[in-house]
C-alpha cells in the first residue's frame, strides 16, 4: 500500500498527533501542582512516575502477545488510547496526591495496552521497502503534538496568570481543555482506522522471547546495553538548570529539540529505506556518543543548548527507525510479541539508567553521568556494527 493512500498510518498518526497535544498540555504542569499545590515531596513525585512507567513497560509484554493472538487488532488500540483519555480526567477531581497517581497509573496502563498493537498494525499496512518512512512520518506526527501542547499550555498559563502562580483552578481548565484533542484521537481511530485481518498465532508463551528470531533476540540484548547508559532526558533540564537557565529558557531549549526531531523524522526515516536500518541507527547512535561527550565537557549555557538541539537529530535517527527494524526480523505473526518485549526492555532499563546516573551525578559530577551513557551507547555502537544485518526484511 503506497504512504499517500495509507488510512492506517494517517489515523494511528493523527491520533498519536492528537494524544500528544493532550498529554503535554499536562505533563509539563503536573510536577507543580503535586509539589507546590498538592505539598507532595519529591520523592514521592518520582515515585509515582516510576512505578507508572514500570506498568506502561510489563503491560506492553501482555498486550503484545495479545495482539499476536487476535485476528483484529484495532480495538485494542483504541481500548488503549480510550484509558489513557480517561485517565486524564481523573485529574478534574484530584484534590491529593493519591488520584493524581491513580490518574498516572491508568494513563500509562492504556500506553502499555496500546502500543505494541499499534505498531504491529502499521508495521503490517506498509511494505518492507516503506517501512521506515512510515515509522518516522508516525514519529514526527507524535512530536509535532507534543510542540503543539507544551505551546499550549504555557500560552493559557502565561495569559491567564502571568506564567507565576498556577492556581488549582488554572490546572482544572488546562486538564479540561486537553480532553478535547485525546476524545477527538480516539474517535479518529475508532471510524479511521480500518479493521485488517491479519494473520493471529496461538503461541503459548506469554512473558519470554521463546520463538523469536535469533537475530531480533540479539538486537534486543544490545538495545539493552544502549539502555542502560540513556539516563532521562529529565538530566538535560538539570544541566540547564546548574547552567543558570530560567524556565522560559529551559522550555525554549525542549523547543528546540522537538522542532530538529519533528522536522528530521520522516526524511530519516525515509532514509533507513534506502540504505538500510542499521546504517541509519549506527549514525544515531553515532551521534547520541558525540552529543553526551559534549554534555559532559560543557560549561556554558549555549554549548548545552546546541548540543540538546543536535540530540533531536539522533531521535530522527533512531526511534522510527529502530520500531522498523523490529518489524524487519520478525515475521508478522510475532510482531505484537516482539514490540512488547522490545518496549518493555527500554522501559524497565530507564529506571536503572536513570538510578545510575543520578548516583554518578551526585557522587562525582555531571560530566561522570553522561561519560557512562556514551560508554554505554559506544560498547553498543560496536555490537551492532559487528552483529545485526541491515535489511533482513519480513513481509
Amino acid at each position: 500500500m503506497r504512504i499517500r493512500n495509507n488510512r492506517t498510518l494517517l489515523a494511528t498518526t493523527l491520533a498519536s498527533l492528537l494524544t500528544d497535544i493532550s498529554s503535554d498540555m499536562i505533563t509539563f504542569l503536573l510536577p507543580i501542582v503535586l509539589t507546590a499545590t498538592l505539598h507532595t515531596p519529591v520523592a514521592l513525585v518520582g515515585l509515582i512516575e516510576g512505578m507508572a512507567e514500570t506498568t506502561s513497560s510489563l503491560t506492553k509484554v501482555v498486550s503484545g502477545a495479545l495482539a499476536d493472538r487476535l485476528r483484529r487488532r484495532k480495538w485494542l488500540v483504541v481500548a488503549g488510547y480510550a484509558l489513557s483519555s480517561g485517565a486524564k480526567a481523573l485529574l478534574l477531581l484530584a484534590q491529593a496526591w493519591p488520584l493524581v497517581a491513580v490518574s498516572r497509573f491508568a494513563d500509562r496502563l492504556g500506553k502499555g495496552v496500546r502500543t505494541p498493537p499499534r505498531d504491529a498494525l502499521l508495521a503490517a499496512s506498509v511494505s518492507a521497502e516503506q517501512r521506515g518512512a512510515a515509522f518516522g512520518l508516525h514519529r514526527a506526527g507524535d512530536t509535532l503534538g507534543s510542540l503543539l501542547g507544551i505551546g499550549a499550555a504555557l500560552s493559557f498559563i502565561v495569559l491567564t496568570n502571568n506564567g507565576s502562580f498556577l492556581p488549582t483552578s488554572a490546572f482544572r481548565w488546562v486538564v479540561l481543555l486537553s480532553l478535547l484533542p485525546a476524545l477527538l484521537g480516539v474517535g479518529v481511530l475508532a471510524w479511521g482506522l480500518p479493521t485488517l485481518d491479519l494473520p493471529a498465532t496461538s503461541t503459548p508463551t506469554w512473558f519470554t522471547w521463546h520463538g523469536l528470531p535469533r537475530t531480533f533476540r540479539w538486537f534486543l540484548l544490545i538495545v539493552a546495553l544502549f539502555t542502560l547508559g540513556n539516563s532521562a532526558d529529565a538530566f538535560f533540564v538539570l544541566l540547564a538548570q546548574a547552567q543558570g537557565a530560567s524556565i522560559s529558557v529551559t522550555l525554549l531549549m525542549v523547543l528546540s529539540f522537538n522542532v530538529v526531531y519533528t522536522l528530521l523524522a520522516a526524511p530519516l526515516g525515509a532514509w533507513s529505506d534506502r540504505v538500510g536500518r542499521r546504517r541509519v541507527l549506527l549514525w544515531g547512535w553515532a551521534i547520541y556518543v558525540l552529543v553526551y561527550v559534549g554534555l559532559a565537557g560543557a560549561r556554558q549555557l549555549w554549548m548545552v543548548w546546541l548540543w540538546w538541539a543536535v540530540y533531536g537529530v539522533y531521535y530522527a535517527l533512531t526511534e522510527g527507525v529502530a520500531k522498523a527494524l523490529v518489524a524487519d526480523l520478525v515475521p508478522s505473526t510475532m510482531r505484537g510479541r516482539a514490540y512488547g518485549v522490545y518496549s518493555a526492555t527500554t522501559g524497565l532499563l530507564a529506571l536503572p539508567a536513570s538510578l545510575l546516573a543520578g548516583l554518578l551525578w551526585q557522587r562525582f559530577s555531571p560530566a561522570a553521568a553522561f561519560g557512562f551513557g556514551a560508554v554505554c551507547a559506544l560498547l553498543a555502537w560496536v555490537l551492532l556494527a559487528a552483529g545485526v544485518g541491515g535489511r533482513q526484511a519480513q513481509a
